[in-house]
């Protein structure tokens, strides 16, 4: 098998629109990139500036694209940048996880059987397909005749149609070795590592991490003062190898914040965390001392703010989260303190999403 290095863009004619015109139009991507709400939770550090760069050289071309990396390093994020400044943004962006779908159903999920699959849907859009190398062999395939021809059959069915949509395909796993153990077809392999971007895993990152946790920690807690970090924590979250990347990050931080006294220290930490390289015989498991604990009220008081962050500003639908009437609410967000006009703004950028 040809070994190939991710980003591999010189051979096919396509990749002419690659070159980006001049490098203070490759910086204004990338700023405007960061200026983007979700890239605040992923990273800014130089490993990051490199994909976003990466994102932009194939933004504007219809070729696929293959994301590898460890799970939780981003690949969706990736994958709808690359689409949201496309030339296909106001069109669908579809994403199907092969892990998720039954062997036996995935093919007429894609492709459709009895009624339109997510080909069809996607027309002038984009297919986003997580764990490529979870396709039957028939059904990758079907995925590489369509990146040739431009064109799907329904399953049971002896016609085609040609469709328009850019496959972005992606995988937790070493493809390269994917392709070794025959999980993967070469052809298909050949066809979407034209374009290949490896995310780095969040060790290899730390200095992305102090941010990282402001931010995820910010999301969940809106409200006034912001909690902040002791640098004993952010110590051990630097230190820590994170295996499941951001999302682990992102779980880790949520914990803390609901735990935390309004500073996250170590000991809000997940023991995980706060152990990581202890030697086994060294780790004290002591019951927590009564200044350890927050009272009901601050604890109320963040979770009313997370379902306010999670129904992104709508009182109604927080209400009915929490099992209490508007009023109710109301009095809960004038005692908690929890910011009007940040409630105001969350319910203006779900409406303009809509």
């Amino acid at each position: 098998m040809e070994n190939r290095s991710p980003i591999n863009t010189s051979s096919d004619a396509n990749f002419q629109a690659l070159v980006i015109d001049d490098e203070s139009h490759l910086c204004e991507f990338v700023s405007s990139v960061l200026r983007e709400e979700s890239w605040n939770i992923i990273g800014r550090s130089d490993a990051f500036i490199e994909v976003i760069k990466q994102v932009a050289h194939v933004a504007k071309t219809n070729s696929p694209v293959l994301l590898t990396g460890e799970p939780g390093t981003g690949k969706e994020l990736v994958a709808s940048t690359i689409h949201d400044h496309s030339n296909r943004r106001d069109q669908p962006f579809i994403t199907v996880s092969c892990s998720s779908i039954p062997a036996e159903l995935i093919e007429s999920e894609l492709f459709g059987q009895d009624r339109r699959g997510l080909f069809e849907d996607a027309h002038g859009g984009t297919i986003f397909i997580t764990e490529i190398t979870e396709m039957t062999a028939s059904l990758q395939e079907k995925l590489l005749h369509f990146l040739q021809a431009g064109e799907i059959g329904r399953v049971d069915a002896n016609d085609v149609q040609k469709v328009d949509v850019r496959v972005i395909a992606a995988s937790n796993h070493n493809v390269e070795q994917q392709v070794a153990e025959g999980k993967l077809s070469n052809e298909l392999f050949a066809r979407l590592s034209e374009v290949w971007i490896d995310l780095p895993p969040l060790r290899e990152r730390p200095e992305d991490i102090p941010s990282v946790a402001q931010g995820f920690a910010d999301r969940v807690y809106s409200l006034s003062p912001a909690v902040t970090f002791a640098n004993e924590a952010l110590t051990l979250l630097e230190k820590y190898n994170w295996p499941g990347n951001i999302r682990e990050l992102e779980n880790a931080v949520v914990r803390a914040v609901a735990m935390c006294d309004g500073t996250v220290r170590a000991k809000d930490l997940p023991a995980c965390v706060r152990n990581y390289g202890v030697p086994h015989e060294a780790i004290v498991t002591e019951p927590a001392a009564n200044d350890d604990w927050v009272t009901l009220s601050v604890i109320e008081g963040r979770y009313v703010a997370q379902v306010l962050e999670h129904t992104c500003g709508n009182k109604q639908a927080a209400a009915r989260v929490l099992a209490v009437d508007r009023k109710t609410l109301d009095r809960m967000i004038k005692r908690h303190h929890i910011d009007p006009h940040h409630l105001k703004a969350l319910r203006a950028k779900h409406a303009s999403r809509s």
